[in-house]
């Protein structure tokens, strides 16, 4: 069987070998204006640690599209976050995208879904949705970091992902970068950090830990599951622990 090369791989190789250097604002501001003007999106959770590179991207653009996965299962804190960002940082197309009614109503009539099958849940809630937000778009910002573990461990800044090209601005970075970035921008925290919650996704499925847990310990917990969906392994499937 022959295998369909994805063009997006080799310009990711090359993205990377130019901009090796440059992480951050510099890597921002090259994807911004140089290789994807106008092409690129940042999706962001609002969790958090999402204020500090909703901040960098709103100081080469606040035009940018910004992807926000209403899931409808939120916390109330995060809904409101959302809006507390958008006006601080003067944010002008933040575009909350959220599942179907009609995948929601067939695949999760009774709201239960995350129990029963926690992947299918991530699925209609968050990938499906994400790549219609995608659709036109060459490039995407995540907020993956290399200190959170895992398979986010050996995270490039650049990769290609579904035809796509996939940039971490932050995946060098470590907890007291994002610390030290949150006081001197005197950035809002997530309210809900102040109660112990270091990550932060659905309610359905996030609990607050200690400090003494890995950041992102609360997802998820108990389930094996790590990550959503929206990033996934080589091999097409969703990242789980051992």
């Amino acid at each position: 069987m022959l295998l369909r090369f994805d063009p997006a791989i080799r310009q990711a190789d090359i993205l990377s070998r130019r901009y090796a250097e440059r992480d951050g604002s510099a890597l921002l501001r090259a994807v911004l204006t140089e290789a994807y003007p106008g092409r690129t999106a940042l999706v962001s959770s609002f969790g958090a640690e999402a204020a500090v590179l909703l901040q960098l991207v709103a100081e080469i653009d606040p035009s940018t599209p910004v992807i926000f996965l209403d899931t409808g299962r939120h916390f109330p804190e995060t809904l409101r976050y959302v809006e507390t960002l958008g006006e601080r940082l003067a944010l002008t197309d933040i575009r909350r995208t959220a599942p179907s009614a009609r995948d929601a109503a067939e695949h999760d009539a009774d709201g239960g879904l995350w129990r029963r099958d926690p992947d299918a849940c991530c699925h209609l809630r968050k990938v499906l949705p994400l790549e219609r937000a995608l659709a036109g778009f060459k490039a995407w910002i995540t907020g993956r970091k290399r200190f959170h573990g895992g398979p986010r461990g050996g995270l490039p800044l650049i990769e290609a992902a579904n035809g796509r090209i996939k940039i971490n601005p932050l995946a060098r970075w470590s907890e007291a970068d994002i610390r030290d970035a949150f006081a001197r921008l005197d950035l809002p925290p997530h309210p809900l950090t102040a109660l112990g919650y270091r990550s932060i996704g659905c309610a359905t499925c996030t609990r607050a830990v200690t400090r003494d847990d890995d950041v992102r310990a609360g997802r998820w917990a108990g389930s094996g599951k790590i990550e959503c969906g929206i990033h996934i392994g080589a091999d097409g499937t969703v990242r789980r622990a051992g």
